[in-house]
């Protein structure tokens, strides 16, 4: 039996939707968007060992080049260490590690606070506003511009065409446009690095060397869409997620404004009762393989969901309550094994200084519309809201 997932049902609701194909079966064969079909596996156990096992393979993978896109921009955005298996992702990620490091991460945090405050100062006095569009989207797309480098004039036109490119729903069809003019700029960008390299990421990515070995052009700029897609959009979800659980029932609100020493712990539990990143990218089984008592063939699509291991009760107790003080249970939120997020620093810095930021700024913050009201973004891949109305924007006066 192949199970449709991702439709509206899913969409008000992903959580008890995982949580029956959990209590039914570790893993299921599903149907994603154009009847293709796929296996995915549901409990943690099982998708901790699928993360790390040797038989799931992405070299043998395609991209699919569903936007109609020229092949040689396809191309040039899909050659990067989350679609590579050893020894290409070995050497991808290495080169890339050397330039992406702690201390450069570190450095950011001064001016990730300033762009925070700005973006603060701009909510204030609005009294209502969707949080994802004026605070949780924009930030990470500035932290991004500042750590690539990309110039100040430039960034609006490169927050717009990110914003098309990660749209769902009908502005997907403004995509190819984006994804053509994107590609174009990182290209034009790379090449202004390379006459006049400065202290950002992507020069260094273009200066770093491996005993002679350096990233191509390709690998370059499908980099550079790595970090912007799957970096960007992990911290959006993060902030927006994590705010509409803290106001969604509001005495967990109020609870980390009186007791802000919980914040590391209540940001990790954001990621493991909302993952960010819904399932993993997709695997092919390169061999036969049996996962949780279950066959899977050779040649089989096979998916992990990240945000349904995270709520598996055979790994936490009680898993469906969220629990701010929450500790020495690890997630899977940013993955595990050799594709672990390389960015997971990055993004947790994010999360620190824009909770930070909004519990002392407003404390008055409140969901302005019912939980019923909100939706999850639709697809398979993230895990997100499509908005999160608040009030509550002006500062109560002391």
């Amino acid at each position: 039996m192949t199970t449709t997932l991702y439709g509206p049902v899913f969409r008000a609701d992903p959580h008890a939707v995982y949580r029956a194909m959990r209590e039914e079966g570790p893993v299921h064969r599903v149907e994603l968007a154009g009847d293709v079909e796929a296996w995915l596996i549901t409990r943690y156990d099982d998708a901790k060992a699928a993360l790390t096992d040797p038989r799931l393979v992405k070299g043998v993978l395609h991209p699919p080049n569903r936007l109609g896109i020229p092949k040689d921009v396809h191309s040039a955005i899909t050659h990067h260490m989350l679609s590579a298996d050893p020894p290409d992702h070995t050497r991808l990620r290495r080169l890339v590690s050397a330039t992406f490091t702690p201390r450069r991460i570190e450095a950011l945090r001064p001016r990730i606070t300033e762009l925070t405050v700005q973006l603060l100062d701009a909510m204030h006095g609005l009294g209502e506003a969707d949080l994802i569009e004026t605070f949780a989207f924009p930030l990470p797309i500035a932290v991004i511009s500042e750590l690539l480098g990309v110039p100040v004039e430039d960034r609006d036109s490169f927050r717009d065409w990110s914003n098309l490119v990660t749209s769902p729903g009908d502005r997907r069809t403004e995509s190819p446009g984006a994804v053509i003019a994107l590609h174009g700029y990182v290209q034009e960008l790379i090449a202004r690095k390379r006459r006049a390299p400065g202290d950002d990421l992507l020069s260094g990515m273009l200066a770093v060397r491996d005993d002679g070995d350096r990233l191509t052009e390709d690998e370059l700029a499908s980099t550079v869409f790595l970090l912007l897609i799957a970096g960007h959009e992990t911290t959006v979800n993060l902030i927006g997620n994590g705010a509409y659980r803290l106001l969604e029932e509001r005495e967990r609100w109020v609870e980390l404004r009186a007791r802000r020493e919980l914040l590391p712990s209540a940001i990790e539990e954001f990621l493991r009762f909302d993952s960010p990143v819904q399932t993993s990218t997709t695997r092919v089984s390169a061999a036969p393989l049996t996962v949780g008592g279950v066959d899977i063939p050779a040649g089989a699509m096979v998916l992990i969901s990240l945000l349904s291991a995270n709520m598996d009760g055979e790994r936490y107790p009680d898993p469906e309550h969220l629990r701010l003080s929450r500790t020495g249970t690890p997630h899977l939120a940013f993955g595990h094994g050799i594709h672990y997020c390389l960015g997971a620093p990055l993004a947790r810095l994010e999360a620190q200084i824009a909770f930070t930021g909004l519990l002392d700024r407003f404390p008055d913050l409140r969901m302005a519309v019912s939980p019923a009201d909100l939706t999850w973004r639709p697809g398979s891949l993230i895990h997100g809201l499509e908005a999160l109305p608040v009030a509550g924007l002006t500062p109560r006066h002391s």
